[in-house]
Order: structure tokens, then C-alpha cells, then sequence
């Protein structure tokens, strides 16, 4: 992780070096699942298939916290695992109800009704779908780079495969990343002109 944390990241390795691993995912979802899950509405292309993700995040992270090694910040980290989530729902579609009232639950549904308004405008709307014709790794890479202000190296953990990658891959990534994020703002802007949305 950088040197300078927020306050929220500092807060979360607390609770998560405590063992208080619900109240870590609980706070974790109160501080990013609404934008976590606006990425998943952009990544996955419909509010209903990014809920469905959106509850295997929550497990995932309640799975994982006693396991997490804290090689990035909990919000990098909550991106990766939706990535994670969202490849395994494309692959192999569930349909699986969650069980039980745990204030987790409640943090999920909390993110939910928060989320992007700003998709309800009519200009986003078009942006959007300009958005929604790009090839879904490069929607991937405007969300995490423009939407959510990720740093090139936090990108870079996000899209690749591996779970741990070490400083050199994720160089090379980052590196990958910055070369592709011109090709694909290019091709936006491209078509935004093709759309009239920019002179």
C-alpha cells in the first residue's frame, strides 16, 4: 500500500488486524460499495446482473479478510475481488439466495440504493452507451482509471490474473495499461464526435 493512507484504509486494517473481520467488511461496504457497485453497473452492463456480482463481492470479502495480506489498500483490493466475481458470473450464471440479517446485508443493500445517479441523466445515458461498445476490458479500464481515480499500479492489480504479482508484472501492466487507456480514449472520442456529444 502507499505511504500515505486515508484514514478509511487505516481504520479498516485495524479492524481487520483485530479480528473484527464483519465489522471490517461491514465498514469496507459502507465506504465503497456504492462505488463498487456503480463499476459493476458499468463493467457487467445491467443493474440486475451487477447486484447478483455484487452479493458474491460481499461473500468474497467476508471469505477473505482473515487472509488478506494488505499488498494493496482494501478498495484495490474490493476491485480485484469484483473483477474476480464478475468473470465467474459471466462464465457460470447463479441464481443464489443470501440467508440471514447480518449487519453485512444490510451494508449491501445500503451501497445499492446509493448508487450513480448520475446514470439517470440523458447525456450520461448516451455517454454510456458509447461506453457499453467498448470491449469489456477496455470498460474495465475507464472505470477504474476515469470513474474511480485508481493509480496505474492499482489498475495494473486489478487486471491481472495473477493474486499476487510481483513489482516487475505490474510495471509491465501498468505500462500496458497507459498505452491502451490512449487507444481506447481516442476511440471515445471518436465516437462521441460520430454522436454529436462533442464538437
Amino acid at each position: 500500500m502507499a505511504a500515505m493512507e486515508p484514514a478509511s484504509e487505516v481504520e479498516l486494517v485495524a479492524l481487520v488486524r483485530a479480528g473484527a473481520f464483519e465489522r471490517a467488511a461491514t465498514r469496507a461496504l459502507e465506504l465503497y460499495g456504492g462505488e463498487l457497485f456503480g463499476f459493476l453497473i458499468n463493467y457487467v452492463g445491467n443493474e440486475s446482473d451487477a447486484d447478483e456480482v455484487f452479493s458474491q463481492v460481499g461473500e468474497d470479502l467476508w471469505k477473505g479478510l482473515p487472509a488478506f495480506g494488505f499488498r494493496c489498500s482494501v478498495r484495490t483490493w474490493l476491485y480485484v475481488l469484483a473483477r474476480h466475481a464478475a468473470a465467474r458470473y459471466r462464465r457460470s450464471p447463479w441464481r443464489r439466495a443470501r440467508e440471514g440479517d447480518s449487519q453485512l446485508d444490510q451494508a449491501i443493500a445500503k451501497a445499492r440504493t446509493g448508487t450513480a445517479p448520475w446514470l439517470q441523466t440523458e447525456v450520461k445515458d448516451r455517454w454510456r452507451a458509447l461506453r457499453e461498445g467498448l470491449d469489456p476490458d477496455d470498460r474495465l479500464l475507464l472505470v477504474l482509471r476515469v470513474d474511480r481515480d485508481l493509480p496505474w499500479e492499482d489498475c495494473a492489480r486489478v487486471t491481472l490474473e495473477e493474486e499476487a504479482p510481483d513489482a516487475a508484472a505490474l510495471t509491465r501492466e501498468a505500462a500496458r495499461l497507459r498505452k491502451r487507456f490512449q487507444i481506447v480514449k481516442d476511440d471515445l472520442r471518436t465516437r462521441a464526435k460520430q454522436a454529436g456529444l462533442i464538437e
